[in-house]
């Protein structure tokens, strides 16, 4: 090569652009690649990159200067219609990867789960009548042109009201009787108006929410505890710190928090009717179209109202000035698969990355957070008493040793003796369970077997109305055999313990004439199907509601006097260390249905330990005193949260070659002052979905990076591709 090509291939290399790109892929960082002359880049630019033989749309972390140390390929282009990706959510992404020890690459993907929302919006064609009439003018014309009088509809919507052919359509089109025009399919969602008049509050509650309004106006980091008693109004309060966020800057964005699904779809009325439109959704229930809108509205900063369940923390806003986390203690918020996090503790990191408010709304908040009130770490704002003549409901227990049910029953005299007079009062019953299903377990009468999923050491649940069998943790289904799978014998199969179903089979024993429902997830599959449920429930068209969990979280039945708790020890068992604080809590919510209009309620706790904290301070109401005595047993012992704790999950292909790689780990543990391990042992639930697995736990004090020890010791063990290891930091499961 001649001397002059040699100098100007060198300083073309000196001037050349690298990006280092993050792509959506389980990677640990981005990827350098070149850029050309002629192609815009800056950080949070989407671009596409090759990687191996396929491109991939990733997102630009980092621009650099020339030359490069090592040979590196093109980018291909970059998408012109996505908009930036604000540094927050870049930052979010990169301390949150860091935190829960999990690939940059991979909590990038949950931050772009609409890919084709990076494009512009879709175009339809519409139609309306212009006004031209056409020179043949048939019956079938005369039906399009009236249904075309009114709004804009496409061809093939015009063709249905019509109840034509879409040639006939066409051929109005053509004869210029209709006009075109085009809209993009992703409509921009109403603009919130915080103007409206708000309900009438309390003055414990007027103070609450201008305190939550100031809070908000500072537009810096402030997380602030909304701890009110069940139906104290807390939404109403956080609805007004919404509206001050909104007044005070025309480009605030809020999110919201909410730990169920069905929690979505009951509160989408209610700001309605304070900001005269639904929030944008994003839950795993929304359509592909409607994750479209949701996304690209969020990152152009249209959409100023976004409720959603926890992955709605990865959307990329661009100025997210509120977060409300509501029922905060929910376990709902950890993400137990895939990347595995804590959406409370993320929705902290979040607010204080953009420097937002946070309003941690519950009427039985998470020890973690409370302890933080407590410390001064978080500010803490109290409602104590229920608005109007509603008063929190008398909470009574039914010794189940004392006064037991007859024989293959569940439903204790104490309660029937109960729903009996509420439903001679005209008022309604919520009797709570959390077991799906008609029973847990399915056993031969004949030779004991119990059946499992395949693969799996789980139970199946028998679905009677079905004639199912099922396993809620795997998924699996099957048709129930009619004669046992091990030994043979027909009809020795026999449901042990009750569900839902088995318990809605009871009542109607008992109450013939009832009006008698189930409120679970498999009977409420749908959104309309869960509005049905619950506006019957709210019109008083349903006496006695069986429910699970799903019953139990912020729902209003101004009807709802009794709540009958069946089965208030089931959440006690175990070695879980919060099963104490959430079988109060679970508890203290599905009390909290009853008695929240201007009737008396009352709730009945049927348990066969009345002497357990969890249920005897519930029935005497001192929730702070469980709250303190759970707090200084967690303190003793260096639990969270006063200690740290993490897991190893590490799984194989067989119990042997789990054991072995088990073996490997604990001899490569990292030697850190503060941190004790325990372990490795074979988890509760030994296999699953065909692997066998083993657990270690490790605990550290508070000032332990427990994240980096967890990091640092799985980076010391090289693993075949038949092993996997996953690591979760303050773990919630320990099956």
């Amino acid at each position: 090569m001649p001397r002059g090509g040699a100098t100007n291939l060198t300083a073309m290399l000196f001037e050349s652009r690298i990006a280092s790109v993050l792509l959506p892929q389980p990677l640990p960082e981005p990827f350098d690649y070149l850029a050309s002359d002629d192609m815009e880049i800056e950080p949070g630019a989407f671009v596409v990159a090759p990687l191996g033989p396929r491109q991939m749309i990733g997102v630009v972390w980092e621009v650099k200067a020339g030359p490069p140390d090592r040979p590196l390929k093109s980018l291909i282009a970059r998408l012109e219609t996505a908009p930036v990706m604000p540094e927050a959510t870049r930052t979010f992404i990169e301390r949150t990867a860091r935190y829960i020890c999990a690939p940059m690459g991979h909590v990038l993907a949950m931050a772009m789960r609409s890919r084709e929302a990076l494009e512009e919006s879709p175009v339809e064609r519409l139609y309306r009548a212009s006004g031209v009439v056409p020179e043949r003018l048939t019956p079938a014309r005369e039906k399009v042109l009236a249904a075309a009088a009114g709004e804009a509809l496409t061809a093939a919507d015009l063709a249905r009201a019509a109840g034509v052919s879409a040639a006939v359509v066409k051929g109005l089109v053509d004869a210029g009787a209709l006009s075109a025009e085009d809209r993009d399919v992703d409509a921009p969602f109403p603009e919130p108006d915080p103007d409206l008049p708000a309900k009438d509050l309390t003055p414990d509650q007027v103070a609450a929410a201008e305190m939550l309004a100031a809070a908000v106006r500072e537009r810096a980091y402030r997380p602030i505890l909304l701890d009110g008693v069940t139906g104290s109004g807390k939404t109403e309060v956080y609805f007004e710190a919404i509206a001050a966020a909104l007044k005070d800057d025309p480009t605030a964005q809020v999110l919201v928090l909410l730990p169920e699904i069905a929690l979505t779809q009951a509160v989408m009325t209610r700001f309605e009717e304070r900001f005269g439109c639904a929030p944008a959704e994003w839950h795993s229930a929304i359509g592909l179209k409607a994750r479209r809108r949701t996304w690209r509205e969020v990152a152009h900063g249209r959409a100023r109202i976004v409720a959603g369940a926890r992955s709605a923390l990865f959307l990329p806003f661009r100025n997210l000035r509120l977060i409300i986390v509501d029922e905060e203690h929910d376990s709902s918020y950890k993400q137990e698969e895939g990347v595995i996090y804590q959406a409370r503790d993320l929705a902290v990191m979040r607010a204080h990355i953009g420097g937002a408010c946070i309003v941690l709304a519950s009427a039985t908040p998470s020890l973690e957070t409370l302890a933080n009130a407590l410390h001064g770490r978080y500010e803490r704002v109290r409602l104590t008493a229920r608005p109007g003549a509603a008063r929190l409901p008398e909470v009574l227990i039914a010794d189940m040793k004392a006064r037991p049910p007859e024989r293959d029953r569940w439903i204790a005299p104490m309660l029937l003796e109960a729903m009996t007079e509420t439903l001679a009062a005209g008022e309604q019953s919520l009797l709570y369970l959390n077991r799906r299903g008609y029973a847990p377990l399915v056993l031969c009468k004949a030779c004991g077997e119990k059946l499992k999923a395949p693969d799996t050491d789980s139970w199946l649940t028998e679905h009677r109305y079905t004639g199912m069998l099922v396993c809620h943790l795997t998924g699996f289904t099957m048709k129930k055999p009619k004669v046992c799978p091990n030994c043979g014998v027909p009809g020795a199969l026999a449901g042990v313990g009750p569900g839902v179903e088995r318990l809605s089979e009871e009542a109607r024993m008992h109450f013939p004439r009832a009006r008698i429902e189930v409120f679970s997830s498999d009977t409420a599959q749908s959104a309309e199907a869960l509005r049905d449920l619950v506006g019957r429930m709210e019109r008083g068209d349903i006496d006695i509601l069986i429910g699970t969990q799903i019953a139990a979280k912020g729902h209003n039945f101004p009807r709802l006097t009794l709540v009958g708790a069946v089965d208030a020890d089931a959440g006690l068992k175990g070695g879980d260390m919060r099963a104490g604080e959430r079988t109060f809590q679970l508890l203290s919510q599905v009390a909290g249905r009853a008695g929240r209009a201007d009737r008396p309620g009352r709730a009945i706790i049927q348990t066969y330990a009345p002497d357990s904290p969890a249920v005897a301070m519930l029935a005497a109401g001192d929730r702070d005193g469980f709250m303190e005595l759970e707090m200084a047993n967690r303190e003793q012992l260096g639990l969270p949260p006063f200690g740290r704790l993490g897991a190893v999950i590490l799984s194989g292909s067989t119990s042997e070659q789990a054991e072995e790689w088990a073996h490997h780990f604990a001899a490569a543990q990292p030697d850190a002052r503060g941190v004790e391990v325990w372990g490795p042992a074979p988890a509760p639930i030994a296999v699953l979905r065909g692997r066998h697995r083993r657990r270690f736990l490790a605990q550290s004090n508070r000032g332990v990076d427990l994240s980096a020890f967890l990091s640092a010791w799985k980076a010391r063990v090289k693993t075949p591709p038949s092993v996997r290891v996953t690591l979760d930091v303050e773990p919630y499961s320990f099956m």
